[in-house]
């Protein structure tokens, strides 16, 4: 291996071995979702089975959607 190189190398394996270092050594502090992330998941389940729940129930929406036996057709102009 070329002396260049080999530096490089070692100068990688080094750095990755300190970024290890440093993170396990690192105290852990809770961060937003940490402290907040069950909240905002409950809160958006709640709003979003209150909207729905106003959708299905509220805006009087028709669900038999196949228009058989609703449609009547149209006599025909001679």
């Amino acid at each position: 291996m070329f002396p260049v190189a080999r530096a490089a190398l070692n100068l990688t394996a080094q750095g990755i071995r300190q970024t290890a270092v440093r993170h396990a050594h690192r105290k852990h502090e809770p961060d937003f979702h940490d402290k907040h992330g069950n909240l905002v998941l409950i809160g958006g389940a709640v709003v979003f089975t209150a909207v729905w729940g106003y959708v299905l129930t509220q805006l009087g929406i028709e669900w038999g959607l196949s228009p058989v036996g609703r449609v009547t057709p149209k006599e025909w102009r001679q």
